[in-house]
């Protein structure tokens, strides 16, 4: 249907109780439809994050990866990209930004990833009861384990 028509126009006006003799010019609103594709962090050993990040999220990596650019993908194909850019930047503290990665068992992700090589991160103002868990993989991007149980 073409609503700049005038004849459908002036229909539509009739419809919604304006008046036919004064067709009313409707305009196709349009909207952006924007998703996230990828997440970049910044990394200055790109193989060793590589291997952190996949075994942490369960991604694997998409073929062909670069020495200085790799795209994580989830193994089931759910969820956004995780890029890794091997680019050296200054460490900000706190961060702009973050990944909340959310758990439905917080104290074991917790443990399965410290033994990948991340660290949890103590922060004087964290809430006794917070539901989250601030860490850093082992280049010190930071990231929080939510738990995500009701």
């Amino acid at each position: 249907m073409d609503i700049a028509d005038p004849e459908i126009a002036m229909s539509l006006a009739s419809r919604f109780g304006s008046c036919p003799c004064q067709p009313v010019m409707l305009m196709p609103t349009l909207v952006a439809m924007l998703s996230v594709g990828s997440i970049v962090i910044r990394v200055d050993d790109i193989d060793a994050l590589s291997r952190f990040w996949t075994e942490a999220l369960g991604y694997t990596v998409r073929e062909p990866a670069s020495p200085d650019f790799v795209v994580l993908t989830p193994r089931e194909g759910t969820g956004p990209n995780v890029s890794l850019d091997a680019v050296h930047s200054q460490r900000v503290l706190p961060p702009r930004l973050h990944l909340d990665l959310y758990s439905d068992n917080q104290l074991a992700d917790v443990a399965r990833l410290t033994a990948l090589g991340a660290r949890e991160v103590h922060w004087d103002g964290r809430p006794a009861d917070a539901d989250y868990i601030i860490m850093e993989d082992p280049e010190g991007n930071r990231f929080c384990v939510v738990d995500s149980t009701p």
